[in-house]
């Protein structure tokens, strides 16, 4: 395996990355910044074989780090991204970037994970969301094979979230770290954090989970459909066959509406647009064309969005979601109870994607009947939902230091 360091160019303008991409598919977000400026590098591996048993050549994936790695390389913590984000956890890439990294309020000297004494690691996951942002690295469907020449498309394997933790466990080996302090993510992050705990027992010390759930439950595999179909109904999308080709850019723009909204709460649209018609004198209900705020809103940030990211890795990135369940194998529980670190969950008060009453909760009593150390935390409330864990997460700062600490 390879691993080198790769300085980028920043092109940081309408949606692309960390919180920029945040503030243009959910809303305007608070400034602030790890003082510093964030390098971004590439991992590379010769070839990675599936939990399926596909095989995948010229892996690469893109990954940060903020802080220092000690001499006996046991202070690091790994942070995993959720579905539409990327290893941009916090810091900017140079001075002027329009926002920092998603999780910048917590990451940094003196906050909850304290670059002063932890080494802070984020990566890219394969099928990242966003290929054509200049600040990811990864491979996935719009990839080139290299037995082809051409992208993968719909030929490239199936992935799992297990998939997505063994690359990361082969970046955090090329780094000579045999033990991590914590594995810590928010949403898709999270599924990431849980099976880390469950594949690496002896290696994770502590697993931080926000707005998410040990597995992809009936209601939400449904709901990852719906987010999936507006690109297959698209005719460019073609079964996959459309690079060097029209793009399937209305499909996919339609797909991240569905998500930015489902990702929010009814509290936020009331009090954000209200009934609010989008142009003055253009009553929606006087032409087909005109529209309501929200709705307008809606076009514009997914329109944004959709311009980095692709439709297969899309699709490929629901499937990931859709499989998941802790551990990767025949039941829950066999997967729960592979985990023995201390757990700390953090779930969103109004959390529409994984609402806490049929997950987090629930999981916090599964986990203490088998032997846990768990910590609940409902200190993260607001109007934004499922956005709360990334937006808000500086509200469980203190519960997530002291996690840390003991």
């Amino acid at each position: 395996m390879l691993m080198r360091g790769v300085v980028r160019g920043s092109i940081w303008s309408g949606c692309i990355g960390g919180l920029a991409m945040a503030a243009c598919l959910f809303g305007a977000l608070p400034a602030l910044a790890l003082d510093g400026i964030v390098e971004k590098k590439v991992f590379e591996m010769p070839s990675y074989t599936t939990t399926g048993g596909g095989t995948i050549k010229n892996v690469r994936i893109g990954w940060e780090s903020y802080g220092k790695l000690n001499d006996a390389k046991d202070n690091a913590i790994l942070i995993t991204h959720f579905f539409s984000g990327n290893s941009h956890a916090a810091g900017k890439y140079k001075a002027d970037d329009a926002a920092p990294g998603y999780w910048d309020s917590i990451i940094g000297p003196g906050k909850p994970l304290d670059t002063d004494k932890y080494f802070i690691i984020s990566s890219d996951t394969l099928v990242n969301l966003s290929p054509k942002d200049p600040n990811v690295v990864t491979t996935g469907p719009a990839s080139i094979n290299p037995d082809t020449g051409k992208p993968y498309g719909m030929s490239f394997p199936i992935v799992t979230i297990q998939d997505f933790v063994n690359v990361q466990k082969a970046l955090v080996d090329s780094l000579g770290i045999k033990t991590l302090q914590a594995v810590m993510g928010g949403s898709m992050g999270s599924l990431q954090a849980f099976e880390w705990g469950a594949d690496h027992p002896e290696m994770v010390k502590r697993v931080i989970a926000a707005i998410g759930g040990p597995e992809a439950d009936p209601f939400l595999i449904g709901w990852l459909n719906l987010w999936a179909a507006p690109i297959k109904l698209d005719p460019n999308w073609n079964n996959g066959d459309y690079y060097g080709k029209a793009e399937p850019k209305a499909g996919l723009a339609e797909a991240l509406k569905l998500v930015t909204l489902h990702a929010r709460h009814w509290k936020w649209a009331d009090a954000a647009f209200g009934r609010k018609w989008a142009e003055d004198g253009k009553d929606p209900k006087a032409a087909m064309g005109n529209q309501y705020a929200i709705e307008a809103w809606l076009d514009k940030a997914a329109a944004g969005r959709a311009a980095v990211s692709d439709a297969n890795h899309f699709l490929y990135l629901v499937k990931a979601n859709q499989t998941f369940v802790t551990g990767n194998g025949a039941s829950l529980e066999d997967g729960l109870a592979k985990i023995k670190a201390p757990v700390l969950l953090i779930p969103s008060a109004d959390d529409l994607v994984f609402p806490p009453d049929r997950n987090m909760r629930p999981l916090k009593e599964r986990l203490e009947k088998q032997g846990n150390v768990v910590e609940y935390t409902e200190s993260i409330t607001s109007t934004l939902g499922h956005l709360d864990g990334v937006v808000n997460i500086g509200k469980a700062g203190d519960t997530i230091a002291q996690f840390l600490a003991k």
